[in-house]
């Protein structure tokens, strides 16, 4: 029998939730009191904090991954106003003209849904030979002052030149170095084509990865002043909100500026000896954000101790000993978002309950992005014996007949849960 976590850790837990909503009710959550969600050319902390307060990890949602119509209405049903990592490419470039054509299809119906949701893309630490048939447009060559000509992106010029990350993803995929003119270039028109499709904000990956090279951040600064320049002519309100993973605790220049528009990071879930898949946050554990997210001059003006933060439960791939006890970034030998799928229903509901008290608990500048749509690298094996490979967190019905039923619970978290109900000056 599995003990109760909030008894386990009654000290840290600090709200208790009642999930109580039938599961057939699909009526949106009550509107905010005020708009909450009104931005333009800049975004104020209030503002940006109403946004990643009702974040949800919603992988290929503009891929078309799933049942498209039934993942709006689940969003919708929970009031979902972030909708992060939503379109990208994991290598496999030459794909690309594909995903921004079903994106084209789907970003007007999520709109229609909901005017104000925030779609995310990436643009990830991975580039592949792929790339290599993709053409380098005029106005590429234009924003980096280099003269046109006909070709295509160069995988080569890429790469880190000393050998290192080489192959690093799978054979002819490796982490570009962002001090190589031709990397910012591809990033540039991934991004702008993001941008095009609809997106209003982008992640970018493993930053210190990429930046290897890159001493005091300058070639970032560089990619990302030249995206925003774009995203001010282009974007539908005027600008892009940039993040990355950051280890480090979020890079800036000397003068104080952040790259980002906020941060973001693994959850870094531990392992709880002695109970069988049990888990738990903790400050300090590993190298977790909490507590340590840097401030400083934000793109939009604003001065800030620690910069707002997303925390998620990241996908990494497999360990081999899943179910077993290997601490470090595994919990129970899966990565995070593989061991909260393969949780019974209720310990699912129950630890994100807790895992939302819990961080704005602990650090009321971070935010949990709540799991809605995500990979499986352990896929989970159903009483009927078929096996799983992708998380939903829809209520299971004919329209997606493979929900994991935590769209109720991740509703009434936020229900009773304010975006700012739990601002205090430590934000400053």
């Amino acid at each position: 029998m599995r003990p109760n976590l909030h008894l386990l850790l009654l000290a840290a837990a600090s709200l208790a939730f009642s999930v109580s909503c039938a599961q057939t009710d699909s009526r949106p959550p009550a509107a905010e009191a005020s708009p909450g969600y009104v931005f333009k050319d800049s975004i104020t902390r209030d503002v940006l904090g109403n946004y990643l307060a009702r974040s949800m990890t919603m992988m290929d949602l503009l891929s078309g991954r799933g049942n498209v119509d039934d993942n709006i209405r689940m969003m919708t049903n929970c009031g979902v106003k972030f909708a992060g990592r939503a379109l990208y490419l994991w290598g496999k470039e030459s794909n690309l003209e594909n995903i921004m054509k079903t994106a084209g299809q789907i970003v007007p119906k999520v709109r229609q849904a909901d005017p104000d949701v925030m779609l995310q893309a990436c643009v990830f630490e991975i580039v592949s030979k792929q790339v290599s048939g993709v053409p380098v447009p005029p106005r590429v060559f234009q924003e980096f002052g280099l003269p046109a000509e006909e070709r295509t992106f160069n995988y080569e010029a890429m790469i880190y030149q000393n050998g290192k990350l080489v192959d690093h993803w799978y054979k002819n995929a490796s982490v570009p170095d962002i001090t190589r003119t031709e990397t910012r270039m591809w990033f540039y028109y991934l991004a702008t084509r993001y941008i095009d499709a609809g997106c209003e904000a982008i992640h970018f990956g493993q930053v210190e990865l990429i930046g290897r090279n890159d001493k005091g951040y300058a070639h970032w600064w560089d990619l990302l002043e030249r995206v925003r320049k774009y995203a001010r002519a282009n974007a539908r309100r005027g600008m892009v909100l940039c993040d990355a993973h950051t280890p480090k605790g979020g890079p800036r220049l000397k003068d104080g500026r952040l790259l980002f528009d906020f941060h973001s990071f693994p959850l870094r879930i531990k392992e709880v000896p002695g109970r069988p898949q049990q888990a738990v946050l903790e400050v300090g554990y590993l190298d977790s954000l909490f507590g340590r997210s840097d401030g400083g001059i934000t793109p939009s003006g604003w001065r800030c101790k620690h910069l707002p933060y997303l925390v998620e439960l990241d996908n990494y791939g497999s360990s081999g000993r899943e179910g077993q006890a290997i601490a470090d970034y595994w919990v129970w030998g899966y990565d995070e978002i593989g061991w909260f799928a393969h949780q019974p229903e209720s310990y699912r509901n129950e630890w994100l309950q807790y895992a939302w008290g819990w961080v704005r608990q602990h650090d009321s500048n971070g935010y949990l992005q709540m799991p809605g749509s995500r990979c499986l690298a352990s896929p989970v094996t159903k009483p009927d014996g078929k096996k799983l490979d992708w998380y939903y967190a829809n209520t299971a019905s004919v329209a997606t007949p493979d929900g994991f039923n935590q769209e109720q619970t991740i509703r009434q978290i936020w229900r009773q849960d304010s975006p700012q109900s739990k601002r205090t000056t430590a934000e400053n």
